[in-house]
Formats: structure tokens, C-alpha cells, sequence
């Protein structure tokens, strides 16, 4: 895993990373949900599923944020210029999430 000293310099936008914003909006809502389940008592069975279904829709939204990056990577090299990361950095932000 990467750590605070090897902070990328790829920006975070919301047109780079397109799709994964939208699904980490609705799995900031999902959570809130399973936050008020807690708190109001709900089934044990029913907050586990729920805090699952947050869980895969995180990995997802990484995913799509890895994939992203090695879009917006490929494009740069493509144009002859230096991409903000490297392959083997992708690579561990994609291990990262695995």
C-alpha cells in the first residue's frame, strides 16, 4: 500500500473519475442508512447485508477510479507526455484495493 510519502500527482476530478463519484455519492447515502439501522435497533442479518452492499459499491468506485487513472495515463503517454503515474504506481493502487 502506498503510503503518505508517495502521494501521487494525478488530480482528483470530477470528470476524471467520472461514473466512481456517482457511486460513492450513493454509497455515502447506503451508509447513513446502515448508521440509522444501528442506531434504530434493525436485525442483525439486515445491517450486515446492507454494510456489505456498502463495501462492494466502495470497491467498485475504487475500481473505476484505478481504471480511470490508467485511462487518463495511457492518454497522456499517447501524446508524448509524461504521465502523472507510472505503471507500477497504478498497479499499487489497483493491489491496494484488492
Amino acid at each position: 500500500m502506498l503510503g503518505p510519502s508517495e502521494v501521487m500527482n494525478m488530480q482528483m476530478t470530477p470528470e476524471l473519475v467520472g461514473d466512481a463519484l456517482n457511486r460513492l455519492k450513493r454509497a455515502q447515502g447506503q451508509l447513513s442508512g446502515v448508521i440509522s439501522m444501528i442506531e434504530e435497533g434493525e436485525d442483525c442479518a439486515q445491517v450486515l447485508q446492507q454494510l456489505a452492499a456498502v463495501s462492494r459499491a466502495l470497491d467498485r468506485a475504487g475500481f473505476k477510479i484505478v481504471a480511470s487513472g490508467m485511462r487518463h495515463c495511457n492518454s497522456a503517454r499517447e501524446r508524448g507526455e509524461e504521465p502523472p503515474l507510472t505503471e507500477a504506481e497504478l498497479e499499487k493502487l489497483f493491489l491496494a484495493l484488492a
